[in-house]
């Protein structure tokens, strides 16, 4: 609680701010900049990822893409990886509707976010997706992170047990995991319509 200088009265803040669930600050920034929000969110095996427009009434969502969508156009990986990551903003990016702003600003909430890490995968599918985000290149990951290449390397370089092992899950549903970056290019090729 905040006490007041003026009459001595206490001051409870906001639920959201005490549930830290919303940075007040940061939120009016982004509705000052009257610019569509590209917002992530991410769980340990999903994102939900969503174009956003402030209106007086709440938060207007655009477009809207999460786990369900990507496993629909046949993505059979692990959705909580770096390559899924962009596949959901590649995705989102292609469903976009006309009251999207030219520029986009991209909302990751309360999370802490890293160059180069998964988040930032979002961000990269969203702009060779088509979408304007202002952000700086130095912060998007490498192609060959973003194509799965660091994963097909290490399952070629596991000895059988431990590859079945490491990688039953896939492998129970009939997936391999060294073909990985053939499939990302293949989903990616699909989602674009070339």
């Amino acid at each position: 609680m905040v006490k007041s200088k003026i009459n001595g009265n206490y001051t409870v803040p906001l639920r959201r701010k005490r549930e830290k669930k919303t940075n007040y600050k940061k939120r009016l920034s982004y509705i000052k900049s009257g610019l569509t929000r590209l917002v992530i969110r991410s769980t340990s095996q999903n994102y939900i990822v969503q174009l956003v427009n402030y209106s007086d009434n709440g938060d207007n969502v655009l477009s809207s893409v999460d786990v369900s969508s990507l496993r629909k156009i046949g993505w059979k990986y692990f959705t909580g990886n770096t390559t899924s990551a962009y596949l959901f903003g590649l995705l989102l990016a292609k469903n976009k509707t006309s009251e999207v702003t030219d520029e986009v600003i991209v909302d990751f909430g309360l999370t802490h976010v890293l160059s180069k890490s998964k988040l930032y995968a979002v961000v990269k599918g969203a702009i060779d997706g088509g979408l304007n985000v202002l952000v700086s290149e130095e912060m998007l990951p490498s192609e060959d992170r973003i194509s799965g290449a660091h994963v097909v390397d290490y399952a070629k370089s596991l000895s059988k047990e431990d590859y079945e092992k490491q990688f039953s899950r896939l492998v129970k549903n009939g997936v391999k995991p060294e073909n990985m970056t053939n499939d990302f290019l293949a989903i990616k090729k699909k989602i674009l319509g070339a």
